[in-house]
Order: structure tokens, then C-alpha cells, then sequence
């Protein structure tokens, strides 16, 4: 047998991926091969698959071969070909560029992230205001100029959502740069209340404009580096708030800078942060209107693009109804459409509102609280005021309170509402001690713990309410809780703060807060009784599995070992928190603050 003939009965043996005489295999990326023996593709014949096997083997050879003429290949030229494939497919970059690439990306975002959040003069903006530079009075700042925040606030939220992922993030984040540097020139050189009630609009325009920079990071990264990139850009953020307030404490404690002094320093580090975001690589794609294809690149069709009508609709169709189909083509109607269904899910409506009440009442009391501690230490010495060491401690145990979390393995199924009536209860306890107290220390004190308990249940709430959703509804749920979160705090302060409304000092006002969250905690304690009068009713009532009715004694007695010694399987709604992102990340593939 000749070297020719050899190579022609191994190609006729392997090339379809089966052993001779096995019909049809498996063909490069997943698809058919008609080539095999026996078995030949529809429109080709056994002389031109012979011809294309002997050009093959001479290929092996190292000879150059004949092409095959494109009319002599048929419908067998749309085969798989392997070969074809990778003469198509665009060369990709090595793995050591890819490296240097992402790294790169992740270095300049979090540079980016640290130095967006240096502004030492922050946690001195009230004592600023109040202090001799401004003059102030405590009625002005606590019931005209603060209120503002809120509602402008609730005014710009949606559009700078929807802006943001429509302008593809950058053109937001340099709005948020000049937000900013307009903000601490109205503050360094405004003398009237209009002045600082447009400063606050400044102000509620760079809060809202903080989503930006969270969806930007997961824009330019792959799938499978979400995780890792959302762990770098949130330790540089939180990082840049601690360097931040004891930086300005340092400068006002130690270095006895006046508040005007630090506000210039702030007003530096933002220009800075300025220059470094128009150097922000503008991405080609975003979440909701500036979607790519998923087909043709291998991608995995995420839940808005299973939601989108097929393809094949009949050319000729009435206004009517092509009306209606680009209504059911909106991307928000499809999402509020799909979101209607999940709401069933019992956590996620818990989370939800908690996640509307507890927000609502935190942000009150982080707006209000430095004008507390003023009243409570009204002193024109810059050197005893502390603001920014409390900002940096409550940050610190934030952080760390959040790192706890991801390590609490309970069956939130049924202990959630005790946990959240636990520490709301707690809460309202630290705003009865700040609204009681006349020590500033014990205020302070109040203050850290309370903001700690807070980012403790952050997390636990992230991961209950993106578990059971996909990248895209998660983003909606988060948006609509958070924007009624903002509704119904214009609400309370619009009723309890606003001079047009009751106008109460803050002093009354914390003890306004107090009941709040004492009227909340009775009502999670409540569902936390109901929930679990339930469970006892059902273990009650259940009856035996069929399986353990039938089972001897020998292998009931089996089971109680399994028991004991805990070879079970666990429960499936604990929350292993250990695992619980990569189990995100993993459910997300077939589809994918203060």
C-alpha cells in the first residue's frame, strides 16, 4: 500500500471524529461531519470527498494541493470545516497582552475610584456652613438648605440612569468631575442660601451620578472578571473614603487648617480627578441601550435578549399591531413585564422593602447628624471637631461588618425577619442614644455603630434579592427600590424637616427617626412570629416521605446515623456565603453608597 493510500484510509478513519463504520461525527465546534465512511453529506459525491481527502493527505505531505473548484462543492461546502474556521476566525491576542491589558484597566480604574472619593473637606461641609466663614444659622442649614439635597436628589435620579447607560458611562462620570468642582466653588465663594441650595443640587447630582462608575467597571471586563473587578473597585472606593477623612482630620487637628484651607485642598483633588477621568476609555457597549449581538459570537443570550421577540414576523402587518410590537420591544416594558413574575419570590420581596424603609432612614440620618453633633458640641474651635475621624471609623467597621456578612450561613428562608427585626432594633436604640445624649462622644459613638449595622445587612440584601435574577431585572430591582427609597425620603422631609412643612428642629427630628425605626422592628419581629408559626405548622402537618414509609428498621436506623453524624445534604435555601458570588456568577452565565 502505498504512503498516499495510508494517509487517504486514516483521513477516511478520523476526520469525522467517529471509527470507521460509525456514520456520522462529531465535527469541530459542536456541529455535524458527514465525512466518514459509509455516510455522505446531501449534494456531494464519493469522487469529490475522495478528491478532498487525497488533496488532504498531500497536504500532510507538505505538497501543494489542488483547490477544489466552488461549484464542485455543493451544499458540502457549508460543512464545519476546521480548517476553513481558523483561516476565518481573526487572530486574538496572546494571553500575555491580555494580561498586561487587564491589569493596566484595573490599575487606572482604581487609581481612578481612590482619587474621586479625596475630599478632606466633606466631613466638614456643616460645620463650615454653621462656623464664622459662613455664618449660618442652625434653622437655615437644617430646614432650607438640607432639604433641598433630597429633592433634588429624587429629581435627577431617573435621568441620570437612564443617561448613563445611554451615553455609555464616561460622558456621566465627567458630569459627576464637574459637578463636583461647581459644588466647592459655590461653597468657597456662595454667601446666600440660594447659593448653597444649588450647591446641594451640585451635590445630588454626583450621588446619583455614583452608579456610573459601579456599571462602568463591568462594561469593559469579561463575565468571568466581574467578580474580581467589583472586589478592586469597591476596596479603592472605600479606601479613598478612609484616606480622605482622616486626611482632613490630620490637617484640622494636627495642622490646624482652617475649613476654607481644606475646601481649596478638596477643590484641587477633584480637578485632579477631572483630568484623570477624561483619560477613561469609553466603552462600546452598556446594559440596556447599546446592546451588543450576542449571535455570531459566541456569547450567551442574556434575559432581555430571550425576551425579545424572534425573528420571522409577517412583512405585511396592520399600524396596530406594529404598535404594539415595538411596544413589547421597549426594553424597560419587556423587563417590567418579566419583573411582574418574580415579585412572587418571597425574599425578594422582604429585601425589597427593606431595602426601601432602612435606606429611607439611614440617609436621613446621615444628612442630619453632623448638624446633631453640632448642637450637641456647639464650639467655634476647629480642633475639637471630629467629624472626619468618625466618618473614617464608621467606614472602617462598615467595611468590616460587610466583610462579615459574607460569612453568616443561616436559612435566611426563615430567619431573615428576625435577623432584620434584630438590628433595626438595634438601630432605633442608636438613634435614641444620639437624640438623648449629651456627650459628644457617646453621639459619635452612636453613630459609627449605627452606620456599621447598616452596611451589615447591605450585602446579606444584595445577594437575596441577585440570586434569583438575572444581571439585567437585578439592575431594574435595584433602580425601583432605591428610587422609592428616594420617594418616600422627600416624603419625610418634605412632613418633618422642611420649613413648609412641621420645620422641627433636629433635635425632634432624631426623635421622629427613633419611632420610625422602632415602628419598623416591631413589624419584622411580627412577620418573624408569623413566619415561624407557619414552619412549626407545616413540620406539624407534613407528612412522612413514601420513601421512609416503606424503609425496614435497618435502614431507618441508617438514616439517623447519616443524621447525627451529618451526611446529609444541606438544606438548599441556606446561604453559603462562602461560594454564594461564584454561585452568582455561575447562574448569571446562561444569561447573564453614603
Amino acid at each position: 500500500m502505498s504512503v498516499e493510500e495510508k494517509h487517504l484510509n486514516f483521513l477516511l478513519r478520523t476526520a469525522g471524529g467517529g471509527r470507521p463504520g460509525s456514520g456520522a461525527g462529531t465535527g469541530p465546534r459542536g456541529g455535524r461531519s458527514w465525512v466518514g465512511v459509509g455516510v455522505l453529506p446531501p449534494g456531494r459525491s464519493g469522487q469529490q470527498d475522495c478528491q478532498g481527502a487525497v488533496t488532504r493527505a498531500g497536504r500532510l505531505r507538505g505538497a501543494a494541493s489542488p483547490p477544489v473548484p466552488q461549484a464542485a462543492r455543493g451544499l458540502g461546502g457549508m460543512a464545519p470545516s476546521g480548517q476553513a474556521a481558523e483561516k476565518q476566525a481573526p487572530p486574538e491576542p496572546g494571553p500575555g497582552r491580555e494580561l498586561k491589558s487587564w491589569r493596566c484597566l484595573v490599575f487606572y480604574l482604581c487609581f481612578y475610584g481612590f482619587m474621586a472619593q479625596m475630599r478632606p473637606g466633606e466631613s466638614f461641609i456643616t460645620p463650615y456652613l454653621l462656623g464664622p466663614d459662613k455664618n449660618f444659622t442652625q434653622q437655615q442649614v437644617t430646614n432650607e438648605i438640607t432639604p433641598v439635597l433630597s429633592y433634588s436628589y429624587l429629581a435627577v435620579l431617573v435621568p441620570i440612569f437612564l443617561l448613563t447607560d445611554y451615553l455609555r458611562y464616561k460622558p456621566v462620570l465627567l458630569l459627576q468631575a464637574l459637578s463636583y468642582i461647581c459644588l466647592w466653588l459655590l461653597l468657597l465663594w456662595g454667601r446666600s442660601v440660594l447659593h448653597m441650595q444649588l450647591m446641594e443640587l451640585f451635590y445630588s447630582i454626583t450621588m446619583a451620578a455614583r452608579i456610573a462608575y459601579s456599571s462602568y467597571i463591568f462594561s469593559l471586563v469579561r463575565p468571568a472578571r466581574y467578580q474580581r473587578m467589583a472586589g478592586y473597585s469597591r476596596t479603592a472606593v472605600l479606601l479613598g473614603v478612609f484616606t480622605s477623612s482622616v486626611l482632613g482630620q490630620l490637617l484640622v487637628t494636627v495642622g490646624r487648617l482652617s475649613f476654607s484651607t481644606l475646601n481649596c485642598i478638596s477643590l484641587a483633588f477633584l480637578t485632579f480627578s477631572l483630568l484623570l477621568a477624561l483619560f477613561l476609555k469609553r466603552p462600546k457597549r452598556s446594559l440596556f441601550f447599546n446592546r451588543s449581538s450576542p449571535v455570531g459570537s459566541g456569547a450567551t443570550p442574556s434575559e432581555l435578549d430571550r425576551m425579545s421577540p424572534g425573528p420571522g414576523r409577517p412583512a405585511g402587518r396592520k399600524a396596530g399591531w406594529m404598535l404594539l410590537d415595538t411596544l413589547r420591544r421597549l426594553t424597560l416594558v419587556r423587563m417590567l413585564w418579566e419583573l411582574r413574575d418574580n415579585l412572587r419570590l418571597p425574599q425578594l420581596r422582604l429585601w425589597s422593602l427593606w431595602w426601601v424603609f432602612n435606606s429611607a432612614g439611614y440617609y436621613l440620618i446621615v444628612y442630619y447628624v453632623h448638624i446633631l453633633w453640632n448642637v450637641v458640641n456647639p464650639t467655634n474651635d476647629t480642633t475639637e471637631v471630629y467629624n472626619g475621624g468618625v466618618d473614617a471609623a464608621s467606614t472602617l467597621l462598615g467595611a468590616i461588618t460587610s466583610f462579615a456578612a459574607g460569612f453568616v450561613t443561616i436559612r435566611w428562608a426563615l430567619w431573615a425577619e428576625l435577623v432584620i427585626a434584630g438590628v433595626t432594633a438595634v438601630q432605633a436604640g442608636l438613634i435614641f442614644l444620639m437624640y438623648s445624649t449629651r456627650s459628644i462622644w457617646l453621639c459619635y459613638v452612636a453613630f459609627v455603630l449605627f452606620r456599621g449595622s447598616y452596611q451589615f445587612l447591605v450585602p446579606i440584601a444584595t445577594f437575596q434579592i441577585a440570586s434569583s435574577l438575572s444581571k439585567e431585572l437585578c439592575a431594574l430591582v435595584f433602580g425601583v427600590n432605591t428610587f422609592l427609597a428616594t420617594i418616600l425620603k422627600t416624603t419625610v422631609t418634605l412632613v418633618v424637616s422642611d420649613r413648609r412643612g412641621l420645620g422641627l428642629p433636629v433635635h425632634t427630628q432624631f426623635l421622629v427617626y427613633f419611632v420610625y425605626f422602632l415602628v419598623m422592628s416591631a413589624a419584622y419581629f411580627l412577620g418573624a412570629v408569623l413566619v415561624g408559626l407557619r414552619h412549626l405548622h407545616e413540620r406539624r402537618h407534613q407528612p412522612l416521605p413514601l420513601a421512609q414509609d416503606l424503609s425496614s428498621p435497618e435502614e431507618a436506623a441508617t438514616q439517623v446515623l447519616s443524621v447525627q453524624d451529618g451526611a446529609l445534604l444541606p438544606d438548599p435555601e441556606i446561604s453559603t456565603w462562602a461560594t454564594g458570588p461564584a454561585s452568582m456568577e455561575q447562574s448569571e452565565q446562561p444569561e447573564a453608597k453614603a
